[in-house]
């Protein structure tokens, strides 16, 4: 979860509904319903990038290092939150992959 202050929240919020609702509108015009997906793809991309060329100018490898850090803990942190329970409700629901409880047996032996 990025705790940053509430200030900062508050400053970045509308430009982040105004962002939002854009790539809804252009997501619902091109008629699928994950074109959203791009359109989320390069908008992220192309604000770390902008970040890095005015904070910074140059791209150099620990920025990349950050980056790529950065996005892996928002894809890691969503999971976490959203899609692991989604999953285990999914799981109760329909039924597990009867090989996982062999497996998750075999391993509580080992301990």
């Amino acid at each position: 979860m990025p705790y940053i202050p509430v200030e900062q929240r508050e400053a970045c919020d509308g430009l982040i509904e105004a962002l939002a609702g854009e790539i809804v509108r252009l997501a619902e015009a091109a008629g699928y319903e994950g074109a959203f997906a791009g359109l989320l793809n390069y908008a992220c991309t192309r604000l770390a990038l902008q970040i890095v060329r005015r904070r910074f100018g140059r791209l150099r490898y620990w920025l990349i290092a950050l980056l790529t850090g950065t996005f892996k803990n928002i894809a890691d942190e969503f999971y976490r939150r959203l899609a692991g329970p989604y999953e285990d409700r999914q799981m109760a629901k329909s039924g597990d992959v009867d090989l996982y409880a062999q497996y998750l047996a075999e391993i509580e032996k080992i301990g």
